[in-house]
């Protein structure tokens, strides 16, 4: 090849080269993809389910807290909340409202002592010691609602409805149930008690077949066969359906397995008003009014007659009146 031709293949060779040298060395770099920035995983801690708040709602007359299992009676007010091993109980005359969020609301009657239980997301146990509840559960399925009976292994269950409980403190109780279904246990046994039934657990026993609640309640009290009598205390005793709750004179009376009930009252000189009120777990009622006069200038008598002292009764379911029955005697 002559020089000639060398030459000109050599600038050949430098003119190409040119292009790419600009083009490594001085051209600007394509721009890069926008850096993310993934932030660290959180390490997230599993509380546990989320527990049911209590408070109290309405009260009406003395209803006292306890705060843990030993702690003291207190003074309640509406809107005190309530913690695992709380208590609260309603004295005579006096009534409560448990609120549990949503989910449901427990109506104390008188002379009734709760204690708190579990308290979860699922679940909310609850203790009653003696007296009457009415629990109305909203649970839908998704949390259920029990209560356990103290001197008892019975239990009353239900994730959605409406029911009454009561417990004489004994190992007496009874359940009826206004809506839905409750299912009530005892010594190895479990009944579905339905709307519109009820059943009773005694002292070692299993819960009873459910029924129909009765479309009245049949109370018994005997009073003495005089109108003017000379001692100031006399002992009330009278005979109602066994789970019902009692009222004497205002008060609330232990009533056994068997329904009988004694209650000693202190008279006044001159008439004295007595008055007898029972409520079952169905709803049904009865009352029973009388008056004795208590005179202590009459001399004491040795013996008398038996006579039959009049006596005003009533009883219901709701509103419909019903006819009761009333032993007096001796």
């Amino acid at each position: 090849m002559s020089p000639r031709a060398r030459f000109t293949l050599l600038l050949i060779a430098i003119a190409a080269m040119v292009p790419l040298a600009w083009w490594l060395f001085l051209s600007d770099p394509p721009p890069q993809p926008p850096q993310v920035l993934v932030p660290p995983p959180v390490a997230i801690v599993d509380a546990g389910p989320r527990p049911v708040e209590i408070r109290l709602g309405e009260l009406t007359g003395t209803v006292q807290i306890r705060r843990g299992l030993d702690g003291g009676w207190q003074d309640a007010k509406p809107g005190d909340a309530l913690l695992p091993s709380d208590g609260v109980r309603t004295t005579d005359g006096s009534y409560a409202v448990l609120v549990g969020g949503e989910t449901w609301e427990v109506k104390m009657e008188p002379g009734t002592e709760v204690g708190i239980g579990d308290l979860k997301e699922s679940i909310t146990r609850l203790l009653l010691e003696s007296g009457m509840a009415k629990a109305t559960v909203k649970g839908q399925g998704r949390h259920t609602f029990e209560v356990r009976a103290t001197g008892s292994d019975a239990t009353a269950s239900t994730d959605g409805g409406v029911f009454t409980i009561a417990s004489n403190g004994k190992g007496t109780v009874a359940v009826g149930t206004e809506s839905g279904e409750v299912a009530f246990a005892g010594a190895g046994r479990v009944v579905i008690v339905r709307a519109g039934q009820q059943s009773i657990v005694k002292p070692g026993q299993a819960p009873s077949a459910p029924i129909t609640i009765p479309s009245s309640l049949l109370l018994k009290v005997a009073l003495p066969t005089k109108k003017t009598i000379n001692t100031k205390k006399l002992v009330l005793k009278g005979d109602v359906q066994p789970g019902a709750m009692v009222e004497v004179q205002g008060k609330i009376v232990t009533v056994d397995d068997k329904g009988h009930f004694e209650v000693p009252i202190s008279l006044n000189e001159g008439k004295n008003g007595l008055s007898v009120k029972a409520r079952s777990v169905g709803g049904t009622e009865a009352r029973a009014n009388g008056v004795v006069e208590l005179d202590t200038t009459v001399r004491k008598t040795t013996s008398s007659l038996p006579t039959r002292t009049p006596f005003t009764l009533s009883s219901s379911l709701c509103s419909a009146p019903a006819l009761v029955f009333v032993s007096i005697g001796l």
